[in-house]
């Protein structure tokens, strides 16, 4: 039954986007509070991340922006005298900060219960020893393992389990960071040291080595009465040895026999009422298919990436479950919202295999190491459900975004293939289709992968089916079979030398098209109520069209650096628009981890590849009367052209700003001519398609220059050259990247200032969200840089202009919607850099700074509505000052160099608000994960240029108590200057003290390191920047940056800054607007 003692409950966000704790929490943590308000409860929501639509006002009754610590959290439970915590939909970081809550004794001395889970179950979950020890007490096995607080202990398990490898596994983190696979004593100290320090009780499991063994998971739900169900089975195909979140993983279960499924049940059950979790939880198993002995390896007691991929691949509400569960409900009492019928003691039923695989950020990290095992590092997923295993393995296949778009041939030798096959990494699945391809035998294949011959024989049927498509004649009967496969419209044109639009045309006068079906949990057995369909080739269609009108969204597919869960939160906005103004909604997305892609968001939800062919077929399908891109970031707004094209003469129509303008601004030359006609400044910029003209165009405009693909996101491949050989470095390498279009080329400025500008027009008129200047200099790619709203260093004239160029651009590209501009100040004038008429990044943190949802706003003028109407003109105005700060992957990508350039590297974001700068950026500084030192010693080394704009900052740590450490030069000038310095020699002088020795050692706390301006140079400090990743040191690279960290130091060094709810800072800010 329903607790009537509970009247305002706190849900704890995960915060932002990291690699191990991406989207899903978004998705769980907004499903559990809307599962409390229909409750009547009264909810209170932390987080630091703006770009979710859990941190939107409408969420939660009380939403609060403010860093995940246990302190600030508890000052917000005390300041709002909550009843209760729900910790377990925010991931790692809700639980970890729940466990140090109850350690403290917060919760006894407010009073606060902790709901669902409590701290005695997390911690036997957590906790390696406490769990070993329950384990062993219920005779569940568990490998071979020993807990350790030291590397010597570390080395002393090792030996007491008698053989190497072993496994490391850090206790309270997340994604397996900081473990790995020892194997020999010299690896287990490094990576047990490391673990070690991840380890927020510095507790690490050796563990016996289970390698090669196969990997499942159960999805286990528990009520407070001891009612269990199983949610959903799933197998990893890859080995154990390879995370499960770095795995393709296939649910349900496909390759257990009926007996031994019963057995990992019955453990499944049997733990998790050990452990006396209460609602949702995730257990591992290893599984060893010749001896069928299996161990229990890992329990998360909490909603996990794997309960977000159960939840959309049954439909079965995890979260809203667990919410329930929570106020006392048991499974029994909660009713199934997608049947309307049963209840959630009803377990799971599925016709259809789902498919997940993983996407990495190697295209962004050249130089990381690919070779994936026990720690996490890819950014998000895809998820795609078929029929059969292979047309669920293509279509998630396509929806990577990334350059392979089928299981293509690959130009390798035998020996990479081999070696592809025996270490694993992000190609290994098309490493398998190609050794089949050259007659490599499954069970060879299955013996060197680990793989399963299950799964490899469903890859050779896959690549039996394109010998055919390429050796005979494609009749009707070939082609559905290639459909039905899972086979694209486009793979099948390349196969057999035609073209895409040849074989749709030939497909639909065959009547070979996509029937859709639904979602229900339970296999059709009963009649659901919530449209949720996937496509397949079949004869039965359970997606008939409803007479309304309707409006098809493009989302925004997996999360990837560059393109992240921002526009998610914009397609959420448009859907919730759209249904505002009557308007049925519609979704097309595949990623498992977004609200977009929850049950009870959309009208109706197509979990589909973000292709052409297939947004296509769901527009053709319902019969919409238009389709919005502008929301999917760049996946979205690359489908306009084909689209339009497509949809000429039928009623459905691309909405919003026009795929011809669209082109204008992402065609460079055009864009260009178009400024020039406004009288718009550019820098000097050329379009080469050939090294010769690349070249020549660099030496007409003189180095350095900003090099770049057309029609990419998140700058990828771009770069910043200083001299003719890196020129030829980069053409030789990138321009690959982007196979129909050429490379710009721009004029870099030194030393400017970069805006970004987010506005809404309807066009006519334009509302003007906000103006954000970057903290680094222009040469940062803005979702990188640290931004901050209001401007901070732009004068009131610079301002003006930027609002006539804004206004000018919108009118010009005739925007209906949303525009991003790109602009970068410098010696008082104003360039272009470029025009986004899509949503960008920053409209989510815009929009929550602000109190105005611009993409909200922005489909309903795409609607039909002026900004008058809606009483939106001119420039937003309010009273206090929003800081965006980014979190980047660095830690979890051993190799990787954490300077920043014009190639976005950042996983996510967080924003500090509060009534002034310093306060703001002190807040959205800790909320990105750096620990700001309040002692000790600071390392400056700055070049020539730099010098005399890095004094005022020496001199303020100076007051503030920080010894200063210094290399000879930057040393000289702060001691010519009255500064006291230590000297440090450089790496390469080789004598003592050197950075990296006073780094280990724990004298440095804050590294200030601007670089010179060249490659060459950038990569010198290379080890200094990765001994401060891996040791969590604030490493600043930029005048700009070091200048407002002292000031964000200096500001809560003077004492602990208020915490405020976002609603409250939108009211201040309403009442000093000025009314449309």
């Amino acid at each position: 039954m329903k607790r009537t003692d509970l009247k305002k409950i706190m849900v704890i966000g995960s915060g932002p986007i990291v690699i191990g704790q991406a989207a899903e929490f978004d998705f769980s943590g907004s499903q559990a509070c809307r599962s409390l308000r229909e409750e009547g409860y009264q909810t209170v929501l932390v987080n630091s991340n703006p770009a979710t639509i859990q941190t939107d006002v409408e969420t939660a009754d009380i939403v609060y922006v403010e860093p995940l610590t246990a302190e600030t959290v508890a000052r917000i439970a005390e300041k709002e005298k909550v009843d209760g915590i729900l910790s377990g939909m925010g991931g790692q970081t809700a639980l970890n900060i729940c466990s140090e809550l109850a350690e403290n004794g917060t919760l006894g001395r407010l009073g606060i219960e902790l709901l669902g889970t409590q701290p005695e179950a997390i911690a036997l979950s957590e906790d390696r020893e406490l769990f070993r020890e329950m384990m062993l007490r219920i005779g569940e096995p568990i490998p071979k393992s020993k807990t350790v607080h030291s590397v010597e202990e570390a080395k002393e398990a090792a030996r007491e389990i008698g053989r190497y490898p072993v496994l490391v596994r850090p206790a309270y983190t997340l994604g397996g960071t900081g473990g790995g696979i020892a194997h020999n004593e010299e690896e287990l100290e490094v990576i047990a040291g490391r673990g070690l320090a991840y380890s927020r009780i510095h507790q690490v499991l050796i563990e016996e080595s289970v390698l090669g063994w196969k990997e499942f998971e159960y999805e286990v739900m528990r009520d407070g009465k001891d009612n269990c169900i199983i949610v959903c089975s799933m197998e990893n195909l890859d080995p154990m040895g390879i995370h499960t979140g770095e795995s393709i993983v296939i649910a349900p279960a496909q390759t257990l026999s009926d007996e031994d499924h019963q057995r990992l049940r019955n453990a499944s059950i049997k733990t998790i009422r050990a452990l006396g979790i209460e609602g949702g939880c995730n257990i591992q198993f290893a599984f060893d298919p010749v001896s069928r002995e299996y161990r229990v390896i890992e329990v998360n007691p909490r909603v996990s990436r794997s309960s977000a991929l159960a939840s959309k691949a049954t439909g079965y509400p995890i979260a809203r479950v667990g919410a329930k569960i929570a106020l006392g409900y048991t499974l029994d009492e909660i009713p199934n919202n997608i049947t309307g019928k049963t209840f959630a003691a009803l377990e799971p039923t599925i016709d259809y295999v789902v498919l997940k695989v993983p996407r990495w950020p190697f295209d962004k990290f050249r130089t990381v190491d690919r070779i994936l095992g026990t720690q996490m590092k890819s950014t998000g997923e895809v998820m795609a459900i078929g029929r059969t295993v292979e047309e669920g393995l293509l279509k998630a296949i396509r929806s990577l975004e990334i350059e392979q778009e089928y299981l293509d041939p690959l130009d390798w030798s035998d020996d990479r293939i081999m070696e592809e096959l025996t270490n694993a990494t992000d190609q290994r699945i098309f490493a398998i289709a190609e050794a089949l391809r050259r007659g490599m035998s499954v069970e060879a294949i299955a013996d060197i992968t680990k793989w399963d011959t299950y799964f490899i024989h469903k890859i050779r049927n896959i690549i039996e089916m394109e010998k055919a498509l390429r050796s005979s004649d494609l009749d009707d009967v070939l082609l559905r079979r290639a459909k039905r496969m899972g086979f694209s419209d486009d793979v099948i044109a390349r196969l057999t030398g035609s073209t895409e639009e040849d074989v749709r045309r030939r497909r639909k006068a065959a009547g070979i098209v996509p029937t859709y079906k639904m979602v229900d949990t339970c296999a059709a057995e009963f009649s659901a109520e919530t449209p949720y369909f996937y496509s397949t080739y079949e004869s039965d269609n359970d997606a008939s069209p409803s007479n309304r009108r309707k409006v098809v969204i493009v989302g925004g597919g997996p999360i990837r650096i560059g393109q992240g869960i921002e526009f998610d939160y914009a397609c959420v906005h448009g859907v919730l628009a759209l249904q505002e103004e009557g308007v049925e909604a519609i979704i097309v997305n595949n990623n498992p981890e977004t609200v977009s892609t929850d049950y009870d968001i959309s009208d109706r939800l197509y979990f589909e590849p973000l292709t052409f062919e297939d947004v296509l077929n769901v527009v053709e399908n319902e019969d919409a009367d238009g389709v919005i891109l502008q929301f999917g970031g760049q996946t979205a707004i690359n489908l306009a052209m084909p689209l339009m094209k497509a949809l000429e003469g039928k009623r459905a129509k691309v909405l919003g700003t026009s795929p011809e303008d669209v082109d204008v601004a992402e065609d460079r030359k055009l864009f260009s001519a178009l400024m020039d006609r406004l009288g718009i400044p550019q820098p000097k910029s050329g379009t080469g398609h050939s090294f010769e003209e690349v070249r020549e165009i660099a030496n007409r405009i003189g180095y350095p220059v900003l090099v770049r693909p057309s029609y990419v996101i998140g700058g990828r491949a771009m770069e910043i050259v200083y001299s003719e050989e890196e020129l030829r470095t980069y053409v030789e390498t990138a321009v690959k990247v982007s196979k129909t279009h050429p490379i710009l080329v721009d004029k870099y400025l030194s030393h400017a200032i970069e805006v970004d500008v987010d506005a809404v027009s309807d066009g006519q008129d334009v509302f003007i969200g906000g103006m954000l200047d970057h903290i680094e200099e222009a040469g940062v790619h803005s979702g990188d840089a640290t931004m901050t709203l209001p401007p901070q260093t732009l004068s009131p004239e610079i301002i003006a202009k930027i609002v006539e160029i804004t206004e000018k651009v919108a009118r010009a590209l005739r925007i209906k919607g949303l525009l991003n501009l790109q602009l970068a100040v410098k010696d008082g004038e104003v360039y272009m850099i470029e025009a986004n008429p899509r949503a960008s990044r920053t409209v989510p943190f815009v929009s929550k700074a602000i109190g105005v949802p611009l993409a909200k706003v922005a489909t309903k003028v795409i609607l039909g509505k002026s900004l008058k109407e809606l009483g939106l003109t001119g420039v937003a105005s309010f009273n206090h000052v929003a800081v965006k700060a980014s979190v980047f992957p660095f830690l979890k990508l051993p190799g990787v160099d954490s300077i920043l350039g014009p190639e976005m590297r950042s996983t996510g974001e967080v924003m500090g608000i509060d009534k002034d700068f310093a306060s703001a950026m002190y807040k959205a500084l800790i909320s990105a994960g750096m620990k700001l030192p309040s002692e000790g010693g600071v390392y400056i080394t700055v070049n020539d240029a730099d010098k005399p704009e890095i004094l005022d900052v020496a001199r303020q740590l100076s007051r503030m108590g920080f010894h200063i450490y210094a290399t000879r030069g930057t040393s000289t000038y702060l001691r010519e200057h009255g500064l006291q310095t230590t000297t440090v020699y450089t790496i390469s002088q080789k004598m003592d003290p050197d950075a990296l020795g006073l780094m280990r050692r724990g004298k440095i706390n804050l590294i200030i390191n601007t670089p010179t301006n060249s490659s060459g140079a950038r990569r010198d400090g290379y080890m200094m920047r990765r001994l401060a990743v891996e040791l969590e040191i604030p490493f600043l690279t930029t005048v700009q940056a070091a200048r407002a960290t002292v000031s964000a130091m200096r500001k809560a060094a003077a004492g602990r800054l208020e915490v405020m709810d976002l609603a409250t800072h939108h009211r201040a800010a309403s009442l000093e607007r000025p009314q449309c």
